[in-house]
Protein backbone atom coordinates (compact mmCIF):
# COMPACT_ATOMS: atom_id res chain seq x y z
CA UNK A 1 0.00 0.00 0.00
CA UNK A 2 1.36 3.42 -0.97
CA UNK A 3 2.34 5.67 1.93
CA UNK A 4 1.60 9.37 2.22
CA UNK A 5 5.20 10.21 1.30
CA UNK A 6 4.96 7.98 -1.78
CA UNK A 7 1.81 9.78 -2.88
CA UNK A 8 3.45 13.17 -2.37
CA UNK A 9 6.45 12.07 -4.42
CA UNK A 10 4.08 10.86 -7.13
CA UNK A 11 2.29 14.21 -7.19
CA UNK A 12 5.63 16.04 -7.30
CA UNK A 13 6.77 14.00 -10.31
CA UNK A 14 3.43 14.37 -12.08
CA UNK A 15 3.25 18.14 -11.76
CA UNK A 16 3.38 20.13 -14.98
CA UNK A 17 6.61 22.02 -14.39
CA UNK A 18 6.43 24.20 -17.54
CA UNK A 19 3.34 25.91 -16.10
CA UNK A 20 4.96 26.28 -12.68
CA UNK A 21 8.03 27.87 -14.31
CA UNK A 22 5.78 30.30 -16.21
CA UNK A 23 3.92 31.03 -12.95
CA UNK A 24 7.16 31.86 -11.13
CA UNK A 25 8.39 33.98 -14.06
CA UNK A 26 5.15 35.98 -14.13
CA UNK A 27 5.31 36.51 -10.37
CA UNK A 28 8.90 37.75 -10.64
CA UNK A 29 8.12 40.13 -13.49
CA UNK A 30 4.96 41.22 -11.73
CA UNK A 31 6.88 42.07 -8.54
CA UNK A 32 9.38 44.13 -10.54
CA UNK A 33 6.47 45.98 -12.14
CA UNK A 34 4.93 46.69 -8.72
CA UNK A 35 8.33 48.00 -7.60
CA UNK A 36 8.47 50.29 -10.61
CA UNK A 37 4.86 51.45 -10.34
CA UNK A 38 5.00 52.19 -6.61
CA UNK A 39 8.54 53.60 -6.50
CA UNK A 40 8.85 56.93 -4.68
CA UNK A 41 11.93 59.10 -5.17
CA UNK A 42 11.70 60.37 -1.59
CA UNK A 43 11.63 56.92 0.02
CA UNK A 44 14.44 55.42 -2.03
CA UNK A 45 14.75 51.79 -3.02
CA UNK A 46 13.13 50.23 0.04
CA UNK A 47 11.61 47.43 -1.96
CA UNK A 48 11.61 44.98 0.95
CA UNK A 49 10.04 47.35 3.45
CA UNK A 50 6.66 45.94 4.44
CA UNK A 51 5.32 49.48 4.68
CA UNK A 52 5.64 49.80 0.90
CA UNK A 53 3.53 48.10 -1.75
CA UNK A 54 6.53 46.28 -3.17
CA UNK A 55 7.27 44.88 0.29
CA UNK A 56 3.68 43.82 0.85
CA UNK A 57 3.62 42.21 -2.58
CA UNK A 58 6.44 39.94 -1.38
CA UNK A 59 4.15 38.89 1.45
CA UNK A 60 1.34 38.12 -1.00
CA UNK A 61 3.74 36.17 -3.23
CA UNK A 62 5.13 34.21 -0.28
CA UNK A 63 1.69 33.32 1.01
CA UNK A 64 0.69 32.36 -2.53
CA UNK A 65 3.50 29.80 -2.58
CA UNK A 66 2.23 28.44 0.74
CA UNK A 67 -1.32 28.34 -0.64
CA UNK A 68 -0.12 26.51 -3.76
CA UNK A 69 1.77 23.97 -1.61
CA UNK A 70 -1.33 23.40 0.49
CA UNK A 71 -3.48 22.81 -2.59
CA UNK A 72 -0.96 20.34 -4.03
CA UNK A 73 -0.91 18.39 -0.75
CA UNK A 74 -4.67 17.77 -0.88
CA UNK A 75 -6.17 14.79 -2.67
CA UNK A 76 -7.72 16.12 -5.87
CA UNK A 77 -10.93 14.18 -5.16
CA UNK A 78 -11.57 16.50 -2.20
CA UNK A 79 -12.21 19.41 -4.56
CA UNK A 80 -14.85 17.42 -6.41
CA UNK A 81 -16.46 16.19 -3.18
CA UNK A 82 -16.81 19.69 -1.70
CA UNK A 83 -17.52 21.60 -4.94
CA UNK A 84 -21.17 22.30 -4.12
CA UNK A 85 -20.37 23.16 -0.50
CA UNK A 86 -17.73 25.69 -1.57
CA UNK A 87 -20.08 27.17 -4.14
CA UNK A 88 -22.95 27.66 -1.70
CA UNK A 89 -20.55 29.01 0.93
CA UNK A 90 -19.19 31.66 -1.42
CA UNK A 91 -22.69 32.56 -2.60
CA UNK A 92 -23.62 33.31 1.00
CA UNK A 93 -20.42 35.30 1.43
CA UNK A 94 -21.09 37.29 -1.74
CA UNK A 95 -24.63 37.95 -0.52
CA UNK A 96 -23.34 39.23 2.82
CA UNK A 97 -20.44 41.26 1.39
CA UNK A 98 -22.38 44.51 0.65
CA UNK A 99 -23.51 44.56 4.29
CA UNK A 100 -20.01 43.89 5.69
CA UNK A 101 -17.90 45.86 3.21
CA UNK A 102 -16.62 49.39 3.46
CA UNK A 103 -17.29 51.76 0.58
CA UNK A 104 -14.06 52.01 -1.44
CA UNK A 105 -14.42 54.33 -4.45
CA UNK A 106 -18.08 53.38 -4.76
CA UNK A 107 -17.43 49.63 -4.52
CA UNK A 108 -18.88 47.45 -1.76
CA UNK A 109 -16.76 44.37 -2.49
CA UNK A 110 -13.97 44.57 0.10
CA UNK A 111 -14.26 43.07 3.59
CA UNK A 112 -11.90 44.32 6.26
CA UNK A 113 -10.00 41.54 8.06
CA UNK A 114 -7.59 42.91 10.61
CA UNK A 115 -5.11 45.24 8.96
CA UNK A 116 -5.94 44.23 5.39
CA UNK A 117 -8.96 43.68 3.16
CA UNK A 118 -10.08 40.76 1.01
CA UNK A 119 -12.34 40.67 -2.02
CA UNK A 120 -14.58 37.55 -1.96
CA UNK A 121 -15.42 37.97 -5.65
CA UNK A 122 -11.85 36.92 -6.55
CA UNK A 123 -12.21 33.62 -4.69
CA UNK A 124 -15.72 32.91 -5.93
CA UNK A 125 -14.27 32.24 -9.39
CA UNK A 126 -12.60 28.96 -8.44
CA UNK A 127 -15.64 27.85 -6.41
CA UNK A 128 -17.94 28.55 -9.36
CA UNK A 129 -15.59 26.75 -11.74
CA UNK A 130 -15.50 23.69 -9.45
CA UNK A 131 -19.29 23.65 -9.12
CA UNK A 132 -19.91 23.99 -12.86
CA UNK A 133 -17.27 21.32 -13.59
CA UNK A 134 -18.87 18.89 -11.13
CA UNK A 135 -22.36 19.46 -12.51
CA UNK A 136 -21.37 19.24 -16.17
CA UNK A 137 -18.96 16.37 -15.54
CA UNK A 138 -21.69 14.02 -14.38
CA UNK A 139 -22.51 11.10 -16.65
CA UNK A 140 -26.08 12.15 -17.35
CA UNK A 141 -25.25 15.75 -18.35
CA UNK A 142 -25.99 16.69 -21.94
CA UNK A 143 -25.45 20.30 -22.99
CA UNK A 144 -27.91 19.78 -25.86
CA UNK A 145 -30.74 19.43 -23.32
CA UNK A 146 -31.87 22.99 -22.76
CA UNK A 147 -32.84 22.58 -19.08
CA UNK A 148 -29.42 21.19 -18.19
CA UNK A 149 -27.67 23.91 -20.17
CA UNK A 150 -29.90 26.52 -18.50
CA UNK A 151 -28.98 25.12 -15.07
CA UNK A 152 -25.27 25.37 -15.87
CA UNK A 153 -25.78 28.97 -17.02
CA UNK A 154 -27.66 29.74 -13.81
CA UNK A 155 -24.72 28.47 -11.74
CA UNK A 156 -22.63 31.18 -13.41
CA UNK A 157 -25.19 33.99 -13.54
CA UNK A 158 -26.11 33.83 -9.83
CA UNK A 159 -22.66 34.82 -8.48
CA UNK A 160 -22.39 37.29 -11.35
CA UNK A 161 -25.61 39.00 -10.20
CA UNK A 162 -24.45 39.07 -6.57
CA UNK A 163 -21.19 40.73 -7.59
CA UNK A 164 -23.10 43.35 -9.58
CA UNK A 165 -24.96 44.17 -6.37
CA UNK A 166 -21.55 45.02 -4.89
CA UNK A 167 -21.15 47.63 -7.67
CA UNK A 168 -18.31 45.60 -9.19
CA UNK A 169 -19.43 45.34 -12.79
CA UNK A 170 -15.92 44.53 -14.05
CA UNK A 171 -15.48 41.53 -11.75
CA UNK A 172 -18.97 40.33 -12.69
CA UNK A 173 -18.27 40.47 -16.42
CA UNK A 174 -15.35 38.06 -15.94
CA UNK A 175 -17.91 35.29 -15.49
CA UNK A 176 -18.89 35.65 -19.14
CA UNK A 177 -15.59 33.87 -19.87
CA UNK A 178 -17.24 30.61 -18.82
CA UNK A 179 -19.16 30.63 -22.10
CA UNK A 180 -15.90 29.83 -23.91
CA UNK A 181 -15.85 26.60 -21.92
CA UNK A 182 -19.48 25.94 -22.89
CA UNK A 183 -18.48 26.22 -26.55
CA UNK A 184 -15.71 23.63 -26.07
CA UNK A 185 -18.16 21.29 -24.35
CA UNK A 186 -20.63 21.32 -27.25
CA UNK A 187 -22.64 24.51 -26.91
CA UNK A 188 -24.10 25.31 -30.34
CA UNK A 189 -22.05 27.82 -32.24
CA UNK A 190 -25.24 29.76 -32.91
CA UNK A 191 -25.34 30.84 -29.27
CA UNK A 192 -21.79 32.16 -29.44
CA UNK A 193 -22.65 33.85 -32.73
CA UNK A 194 -25.72 35.44 -31.15
CA UNK A 195 -23.61 36.80 -28.31
CA UNK A 196 -21.02 38.31 -30.65
CA UNK A 197 -23.79 39.71 -32.84
CA UNK A 198 -25.40 41.38 -29.83
CA UNK A 199 -22.15 43.18 -29.02
CA UNK A 200 -21.72 44.29 -32.65
CA UNK A 201 -25.31 45.55 -32.90
CA UNK A 202 -25.04 47.44 -29.62
CA UNK A 203 -21.74 49.10 -30.55
CA UNK A 204 -22.83 50.04 -34.07
CA UNK A 205 -26.22 51.31 -32.91
CA UNK A 206 -24.75 53.45 -30.13
CA UNK A 207 -21.69 54.68 -32.03
CA UNK A 208 -23.53 55.93 -35.13
CA UNK A 209 -26.90 56.78 -33.59
CA UNK A 210 -26.41 60.52 -33.94
CA UNK A 211 -24.84 60.50 -37.42
CA UNK A 212 -26.97 61.02 -40.55
CA UNK A 213 -27.12 58.59 -43.44
CA UNK A 214 -25.92 59.91 -46.80
CA UNK A 215 -26.42 63.51 -45.69
CA UNK A 216 -30.09 62.87 -44.81
CA UNK A 217 -30.52 64.03 -41.21
CA UNK A 218 -33.93 62.41 -41.01
CA UNK A 219 -32.28 58.96 -41.11
CA UNK A 220 -29.96 57.71 -38.37
CA UNK A 221 -26.92 55.92 -39.74
CA UNK A 222 -26.83 53.75 -36.61
CA UNK A 223 -30.41 52.53 -37.00
CA UNK A 224 -29.94 51.90 -40.72
CA UNK A 225 -26.78 49.83 -40.17
CA UNK A 226 -28.29 47.83 -37.31
CA UNK A 227 -31.36 46.91 -39.35
CA UNK A 228 -29.14 45.98 -42.27
CA UNK A 229 -26.93 43.84 -40.02
CA UNK A 230 -29.97 42.06 -38.55
CA UNK A 231 -31.00 41.15 -42.09
CA UNK A 232 -27.49 39.94 -42.95
CA UNK A 233 -27.03 37.97 -39.71
CA UNK A 234 -30.45 36.32 -40.07
CA UNK A 235 -29.73 35.28 -43.65
CA UNK A 236 -26.30 33.96 -42.61
CA UNK A 237 -27.85 31.81 -39.86
CA UNK A 238 -30.42 30.43 -42.29
CA UNK A 239 -27.67 29.56 -44.77
CA UNK A 240 -25.58 27.75 -42.14
CA UNK A 241 -28.23 26.05 -40.03
CA UNK A 242 -30.90 25.11 -42.58
CA UNK A 243 -30.81 23.00 -45.74
CA UNK A 244 -33.39 24.88 -47.82
CA UNK A 245 -31.83 27.57 -50.01
CA UNK A 246 -34.94 29.07 -51.62
CA UNK A 247 -36.14 30.92 -48.45
CA UNK A 248 -32.62 32.31 -48.00
CA UNK A 249 -32.47 33.63 -51.55
CA UNK A 250 -36.01 34.99 -51.29
CA UNK A 251 -35.31 36.95 -48.09
CA UNK A 252 -31.95 38.23 -49.29
CA UNK A 253 -33.25 39.33 -52.69
CA UNK A 254 -36.42 40.99 -51.41
CA UNK A 255 -34.61 42.65 -48.52
CA UNK A 256 -31.89 44.06 -50.78
CA UNK A 257 -34.32 45.36 -53.41
CA UNK A 258 -36.69 46.96 -50.88
CA UNK A 259 -33.88 48.59 -48.90
CA UNK A 260 -32.15 49.98 -51.97
CA UNK A 261 -35.42 51.21 -53.49
CA UNK A 262 -36.46 52.93 -50.25
CA UNK A 263 -33.03 54.52 -49.90
CA UNK A 264 -33.10 55.97 -53.43
CA UNK A 265 -36.72 57.11 -53.08
CA UNK A 266 -35.93 58.90 -49.82
CA UNK A 267 -32.82 60.52 -51.29
CA UNK A 268 -34.19 61.75 -54.59
CA UNK A 269 -38.01 61.82 -54.34
CA UNK A 270 -39.64 62.26 -50.93
CA UNK A 271 -37.41 62.22 -47.83
CA UNK A 272 -38.64 59.83 -45.15
CA UNK A 273 -37.12 57.69 -42.41
CA UNK A 274 -36.50 54.38 -44.18
CA UNK A 275 -35.60 52.65 -40.90
CA UNK A 276 -39.36 52.25 -40.33
CA UNK A 277 -39.54 50.33 -43.58
CA UNK A 278 -36.58 48.26 -42.45
CA UNK A 279 -38.35 47.54 -39.16
CA UNK A 280 -41.44 46.33 -41.03
CA UNK A 281 -39.18 44.20 -43.22
CA UNK A 282 -37.46 42.62 -40.20
CA UNK A 283 -40.78 41.93 -38.49
CA UNK A 284 -42.02 40.38 -41.71
CA UNK A 285 -38.95 38.13 -41.80
CA UNK A 286 -39.66 37.00 -38.23
CA UNK A 287 -43.24 36.15 -39.14
CA UNK A 288 -42.05 34.33 -42.27
CA UNK A 289 -39.56 32.28 -40.24
CA UNK A 290 -42.26 31.30 -37.75
CA UNK A 291 -44.43 30.20 -40.71
CA UNK A 292 -41.54 28.09 -42.07
CA UNK A 293 -41.01 26.53 -38.64
CA UNK A 294 -44.64 25.32 -38.51
CA UNK A 295 -44.91 24.47 -42.21
CA UNK A 296 -41.75 22.36 -42.39
CA UNK A 297 -41.82 21.24 -38.75
CA UNK A 298 -38.28 22.56 -38.28
CA UNK A 299 -37.44 24.05 -34.90
CA UNK A 300 -34.33 25.73 -36.30
CA UNK A 301 -36.45 28.28 -38.14
CA UNK A 302 -38.09 29.18 -34.84
CA UNK A 303 -34.67 29.65 -33.20
CA UNK A 304 -33.57 31.95 -36.03
CA UNK A 305 -36.83 33.90 -35.70
CA UNK A 306 -36.11 34.22 -31.97
CA UNK A 307 -32.63 35.54 -32.79
CA UNK A 308 -34.03 38.19 -35.16
CA UNK A 309 -36.72 39.24 -32.67
CA UNK A 310 -34.14 39.40 -29.89
CA UNK A 311 -31.84 41.53 -32.03
CA UNK A 312 -34.66 43.99 -32.68
CA UNK A 313 -35.50 44.11 -28.97
CA UNK A 314 -31.85 44.73 -28.09
CA UNK A 315 -31.60 47.54 -30.62
CA UNK A 316 -34.67 49.40 -29.34
CA UNK A 317 -33.66 48.91 -25.69
CA UNK A 318 -30.01 49.96 -26.18
CA UNK A 319 -30.79 53.64 -25.67
CA UNK A 320 -32.62 52.92 -22.41
CA UNK A 321 -29.81 50.62 -21.27
CA UNK A 322 -27.13 53.21 -22.03
CA UNK A 323 -28.85 56.34 -20.75
CA UNK A 324 -31.07 55.06 -17.94
CA UNK A 325 -29.61 51.77 -16.65
CA UNK A 326 -25.84 52.30 -16.67
CA UNK A 327 -24.28 54.68 -14.19
CA UNK A 328 -22.95 58.02 -15.42
CA UNK A 329 -19.28 57.01 -15.27
CA UNK A 330 -19.99 53.73 -17.08
CA UNK A 331 -21.90 55.58 -19.78
CA UNK A 332 -19.05 58.06 -20.20
CA UNK A 333 -16.49 55.26 -20.45
CA UNK A 334 -18.43 53.67 -23.30
CA UNK A 335 -18.85 56.95 -25.14
CA UNK A 336 -15.16 57.80 -24.74
CA UNK A 337 -14.11 54.33 -25.91
CA UNK A 338 -16.32 54.57 -28.99
CA UNK A 339 -14.95 58.02 -29.82
CA UNK A 340 -18.29 59.75 -29.27
CA UNK A 341 -16.86 62.28 -26.84
CA UNK A 342 -13.59 63.41 -25.29
CA UNK A 343 -12.98 63.47 -21.56
CA UNK A 344 -9.22 64.01 -21.18
CA UNK A 345 -9.53 65.24 -17.59
CA UNK A 346 -12.06 62.66 -16.47
CA UNK A 347 -12.77 59.10 -17.59
CA UNK A 348 -10.36 59.32 -20.53
CA UNK A 349 -7.48 60.55 -18.38
CA UNK A 350 -6.31 57.10 -17.27
CA UNK A 351 -6.18 55.69 -20.78
CA UNK A 352 -4.49 58.77 -22.23
CA UNK A 353 -1.74 58.71 -19.61
CA UNK A 354 -1.33 54.93 -19.97
CA UNK A 355 -0.90 55.29 -23.74
CA UNK A 356 1.68 58.04 -23.21
CA UNK A 357 3.58 55.83 -20.75
CA UNK A 358 3.61 52.81 -23.07
CA UNK A 359 4.47 54.87 -26.13
CA UNK A 360 7.33 56.62 -24.37
CA UNK A 361 8.98 53.28 -23.68
CA UNK A 362 9.78 52.74 -27.34
CA UNK A 363 11.39 49.47 -28.39
CA UNK A 364 13.57 48.68 -25.37
CA UNK A 365 12.08 50.88 -22.68
CA UNK A 366 13.61 53.45 -20.37
CA UNK A 367 14.95 50.88 -17.93
CA UNK A 368 13.99 49.77 -14.45
CA UNK A 369 12.78 52.73 -12.33
CA UNK A 370 13.57 55.20 -15.12
CA UNK A 371 10.03 55.83 -16.28
CA UNK A 372 8.67 59.34 -15.94
CA UNK A 373 4.91 58.90 -16.39
CA UNK A 374 4.73 56.20 -13.73
CA UNK A 375 7.34 57.60 -11.33
CA UNK A 376 5.67 61.00 -11.33
CA UNK A 377 2.29 59.32 -10.73
CA UNK A 378 0.59 60.59 -13.86
CA UNK A 379 -1.17 57.23 -14.32
CA UNK A 380 -3.87 56.50 -11.69
CA UNK A 381 -4.17 52.92 -10.41
CA UNK A 382 -0.79 52.14 -11.98
CA UNK A 383 0.01 49.44 -9.38
CA UNK A 384 -3.26 47.60 -9.98
CA UNK A 385 -5.50 47.89 -13.04
CA UNK A 386 -3.02 49.88 -15.18
CA UNK A 387 0.19 48.11 -14.21
CA UNK A 388 0.84 47.00 -17.79
CA UNK A 389 1.76 50.59 -18.68
CA UNK A 390 4.73 50.26 -16.29
CA UNK A 391 5.93 47.27 -18.29
CA UNK A 392 5.62 49.27 -21.50
CA UNK A 393 7.41 52.35 -20.19
CA UNK A 394 10.30 50.60 -18.43
CA UNK A 395 10.76 47.52 -20.62
CA UNK A 396 9.42 48.83 -23.92
CA UNK A 397 7.84 46.88 -26.75
CA UNK A 398 10.21 43.95 -26.19
CA UNK A 399 9.26 43.69 -22.53
CA UNK A 400 5.56 43.82 -23.35
CA UNK A 401 6.08 41.12 -25.99
CA UNK A 402 7.84 38.87 -23.46
CA UNK A 403 5.01 39.26 -20.94
CA UNK A 404 2.32 38.59 -23.54
CA UNK A 405 4.24 35.57 -24.87
CA UNK A 406 4.41 34.14 -21.36
CA UNK A 407 0.66 34.51 -21.02
CA UNK A 408 0.22 32.94 -24.46
CA UNK A 409 2.37 29.95 -23.46
CA UNK A 410 0.36 29.65 -20.25
CA UNK A 411 -2.97 29.58 -22.13
CA UNK A 412 -1.71 27.10 -24.74
CA UNK A 413 -0.24 24.85 -22.06
CA UNK A 414 -3.50 24.92 -20.12
CA UNK A 415 -5.36 23.87 -23.27
CA UNK A 416 -2.93 20.94 -23.64
CA UNK A 417 -3.45 19.91 -20.02
CA UNK A 418 -7.22 20.23 -20.25
CA UNK A 419 -7.38 18.03 -23.34
CA UNK A 420 -5.40 15.22 -21.72
CA UNK A 421 -7.67 14.90 -18.69
CA UNK A 422 -9.32 11.48 -18.33
CA UNK A 423 -12.26 12.92 -16.38
CA UNK A 424 -14.78 15.29 -17.95
CA UNK A 425 -15.01 17.39 -14.77
CA UNK A 426 -11.23 18.01 -14.74
CA UNK A 427 -11.27 18.97 -18.42
CA UNK A 428 -14.18 21.35 -17.86
CA UNK A 429 -12.49 22.93 -14.86
CA UNK A 430 -9.30 23.36 -16.92
CA UNK A 431 -11.20 25.22 -19.63
CA UNK A 432 -12.84 27.40 -16.99
CA UNK A 433 -9.40 28.34 -15.68
CA UNK A 434 -7.87 29.17 -19.06
CA UNK A 435 -11.00 31.10 -20.10
CA UNK A 436 -10.77 33.29 -17.00
CA UNK A 437 -7.05 33.94 -17.55
CA UNK A 438 -7.66 34.74 -21.23
CA UNK A 439 -10.47 37.17 -20.38
CA UNK A 440 -8.39 38.98 -17.76
CA UNK A 441 -5.34 39.37 -19.99
CA UNK A 442 -7.32 40.42 -23.06
CA UNK A 443 -9.49 42.99 -21.27
CA UNK A 444 -6.77 44.37 -18.96
CA UNK A 445 -4.20 44.89 -21.71
CA UNK A 446 -6.93 46.11 -24.06
CA UNK A 447 -8.18 48.78 -21.65
CA UNK A 448 -4.62 50.04 -21.04
CA UNK A 449 -4.21 50.39 -24.82
CA UNK A 450 -7.66 51.98 -25.18
CA UNK A 451 -9.08 49.03 -27.13
CA UNK A 452 -11.59 47.80 -24.55
CA UNK A 453 -13.72 49.56 -21.90
CA UNK A 454 -12.09 50.41 -18.57
CA UNK A 455 -13.88 47.96 -16.29
CA UNK A 456 -11.26 47.64 -13.55
CA UNK A 457 -10.01 44.06 -13.54
CA UNK A 458 -6.44 43.03 -12.56
CA UNK A 459 -3.70 41.59 -14.74
CA UNK A 460 -3.01 38.06 -13.40
CA UNK A 461 0.14 37.81 -11.24
CA UNK A 462 1.08 41.44 -11.99
CA UNK A 463 -1.47 43.71 -10.34
CA UNK A 464 -0.80 44.55 -6.71
CA UNK A 465 -2.97 42.86 -4.11
CA UNK A 466 -3.42 39.65 -2.19
CA UNK A 467 -7.00 38.77 -3.13
CA UNK A 468 -6.39 38.66 -6.88
CA UNK A 469 -3.04 36.86 -6.50
CA UNK A 470 -4.47 34.24 -4.14
CA UNK A 471 -7.54 33.82 -6.33
CA UNK A 472 -5.48 33.21 -9.47
CA UNK A 473 -3.14 30.89 -7.57
CA UNK A 474 -6.06 28.80 -6.30
CA UNK A 475 -7.56 28.62 -9.79
CA UNK A 476 -4.30 27.46 -11.35
CA UNK A 477 -2.98 25.06 -8.73
CA UNK A 478 -6.27 23.26 -8.16
CA UNK A 479 -6.14 22.38 -11.85
CA UNK A 480 -2.47 21.40 -11.59
CA UNK A 481 -3.40 19.09 -8.70
CA UNK A 482 -6.19 17.56 -10.81
CA UNK A 483 -3.74 17.06 -13.66
CA UNK A 484 -1.19 15.46 -11.34
CA UNK A 485 -3.84 12.97 -10.22
CA UNK A 486 -4.72 11.85 -13.73
CA UNK A 487 -2.32 8.90 -13.35
CA UNK A 488 -4.70 7.45 -10.77
CA UNK A 489 -7.23 6.89 -13.57
CA UNK A 490 -4.60 5.24 -15.78
CA UNK A 491 -3.40 2.91 -13.02
CA UNK A 492 -6.94 1.96 -12.04
CA UNK A 493 -7.97 0.92 -15.55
Amino acid sequence: MATTNDRKKGVFKSLDWPIIIIYIALLGLGWMSVCGASYDFDQGRNFFDFNTRSGMQIVWIGTSFLLASLVLSVDERIFDAFAYVLYIGFLLLLLATPFLAHDIKGSLSWIKVGSFSIQPAEFAKFATALCVAKYMGSNDFNIQKWWQFATACALILVPMALIILQKETGSALVYLAFFLMFYREGMPGSILFAGVSAVILFVVGVRFAEEPLWGMHIISLGKFLVMLLILIFTVAMMWVYTDRRSPVVRILLNGTVLTLAALLFSKYVIPFDITWMQLVLCVGIVVYLVYLAFHHQMLRYAYIALFAAGALTLHYSADHLLNHTLQAHQRTRIRVLLGMEDDPRGVGYNVIQAKIAIGSGGLRGKGFLNGTQTKLKYVPEQETDFIFCTVGEEEGFLGCAVVLMLFLFLILRLIHLAERQPYASARIYGYCVLSIFLFHVFINVGMVLGLTPVIGIPLPFFSYGGSSLWGFTLLLFIFLRMDAGRNRFIHNR
